[in-house]
This record gives C-alpha cells, structure tokens and sequence, in this order.
C-alpha cells in the first residue's frame, strides 16, 4: 500500500484530501504544527521519518494583500519549502504533487491560460508561488505542479463564499468587484482531481503542470449573487437587498490582481476522461452541505 504524506491538512483543500486519498494509500497528515515549512531542517526531518512513496503538497501561504508586507516568510513557505520537499522526494524516490496558483499569470490574456504560457505575477503571492514551481522543475525528478484558482470550501473561514454569506447575513447593501473574471473552484473538486490525477498518471517519469478549476467563468460580482440566490433557496438566514457591482479601481488592496485568470482545463479533462463540473453546480453541493453541517 503506498504511504502519502499530506502537507497543509487543516486547510480548504488539505481538509478534503484527507478523505478522498484515502482510496489510494495510507494517508499521514501533517498541519502546521506538525510540519514548520519556514524551517528546512523540520521539513528534511518529517520526510525521512516518513518515507513516504507520494508527497502532496497542498500547504501554502495564501494570504495574497499580508504577503506584499510578509514577502519573506510568503516565500520561505511557498518558494523555498517546495523546492527543499521537491529535493526529500528525490533523495527516497518519493512522487511529489504541488498544489499552484492562478496567480503566477498577470491577467493579459482573453483566452483561458495555458499551463505553456508565460508567467508574469503581478503581487508577491503569485511571485512566491512561481518561485516554488521553479523550485520543483529545477530539483525535482518526478512531480506534477497542480494549479487552480479561487478556492472556496465548507473548511476554513477565509474564502469568498463564507464571507459573503457572513456579511449578507449583517448587511442588505454591499459592492462586490465586477471586473475580475475567474472559475470558481469548490476544495473538494480539486481533492478529487489529485486523487484521479494521482490514480492515472504513471508516477515514475512524470513531470508536468496541469490545471484545474471548475468549469466555466463567472466574475466576483457574478459569484456573490450566485451564492446570495442558492444560499436563500437553502433558507441561509440573510439579510441582503442589493449588491453592486463595481470595478477594481473602486476597491483598492495592496496586492494587483489580474483581471482574467482563467484557466485551461482541456490538458487535465484530456488525462482523465472527463471534464470539471461547473461552477455553479458545485457552488450549490458546496452551500448545501455547509447548510447541513
């Protein structure tokens, strides 16, 4: 039976790995506590001790306006602590799968990105989570970098979707960015794709990027007033009346966003067999399960 190390296990995505890996092997979990990712020596350790056969690295520094103030420990966790995992792996013949992000694209484009296309971050998260991609290419033998983009779950309290509803349920007014355009993506459809991923690739001579979200495009505006109408149809207790759509300009953060962070699924959709669910049906499995909590 082949041992998997998880990395990042209390998080949104960590949360649902735990279950769905389960299918292919021993699942060892490890969270923050357990696993210092600003520390090599800590990250060396965990994986000898382990030994494991596949690494999944779903741990990360996420929060992308803190980390254009914390640009050293953004990039001690999300560029240096892949590239030492990447190096562990090689020394034991271990398989790594690294979980990226859209942001490692500035928005240029009007078509859905490629994993081929040029990399341009615009913040220091995306700046991090590129220097970890590079990281694993140059050391790693045999990996699959996995990225996706907004990422909402029923774990965790930082995602878009909860904190609409905690705010729709305070207030009945609120403006909502409209010129930012993505897929929003339900933790537990990207855990499942590692899983099939995992399950389908050849892990001995493996080494590619791949991209996963759900299926179709919606833009934060878009994404609010879905999660406001299928939150109310589920008797979500809301206050809200009226939401506003707004442009970037008007919403000022510390970090730039790109404007189109699509991303192609066609190159994933073709190694499974099937394509990623749309977004609004798996928004709606998602808010129907966080409803029956």
């Amino acid at each position: 039976m082949k041992k998997i190390l998880l990395t990042g296990s209390d998080g949104q995505v960590g949360q649902e790995l735990k279950q769905t890996l389960t299918s292919i092997g021993e699942v060892i979990a490890v969270n923050r506590q357990q696993l210092d990712l600003t520390s090599p020596n800590n990250i060396k350790k965990v994986i000898q001790e382990i030994q494991p056969n596949i690494i999944v690295n779903s741990a990360a520094y996420t929060a992308v306006d803190k980390a254009e103030n914390e640009a050293d420990l953004a990039f001690a966790i999300n560029g240096i602590a892949p590239t030492i995992i990447a190096e562990e792996a090689n020394k034991i013949g271990a398989f790594l799968l690294h979980i990226s992000t859209d942001y490692v694209f500035d928005g240029g484009k009007n078509t859905p990105y490629l994993e081929t296309d040029v990399t341009h971050p615009l913040g220091v998260y995306g700046q991090t989570k590129l220097a970890g991609e590079e990281g694993i290419e140059k050391k790693g033998d045999r990996y699959v970098i996995l990225r996706t983009a907004w990422v909402y779950g029923t774990e965790g309290k930082g995602n878009f979707v909860k904190t609409m509803l905690r705010l729709g349920k305070d207030k009945e007014q609120l403006s909502i960015v409209a010129d930012q355009v993505g897929s929003p993506t339900w933790s537990y459809d990207i855990a499942n794709t590692i899983t099939q991923i995992l399950s389908n690739l050849n892990l001995t001579e493996t080494r590619e990027i791949y991209h996963f979200t759900n299926s179709g495009v919606a833009s934060w505006y878009d994404l609010a007033i879905a999660v406001f109408q299928e939150a109310k149809n589920l008797g979500f207790p809301l206050n809200i009346q009226q939401v506003n759509p707004i442009i970037t300009a008007e919403y000022p953060t510390p970090a730039k966003r790109p404007h189109y962070s699509v991303l192609s699924g066609k190159k994933t959709a073709n190694l499974l067999g099937y394509n990623a669910p749309y977004w609004r049906d798996s928004l709606k499995q998602m808010l129907t399960k966080l409803y029956e909590k």
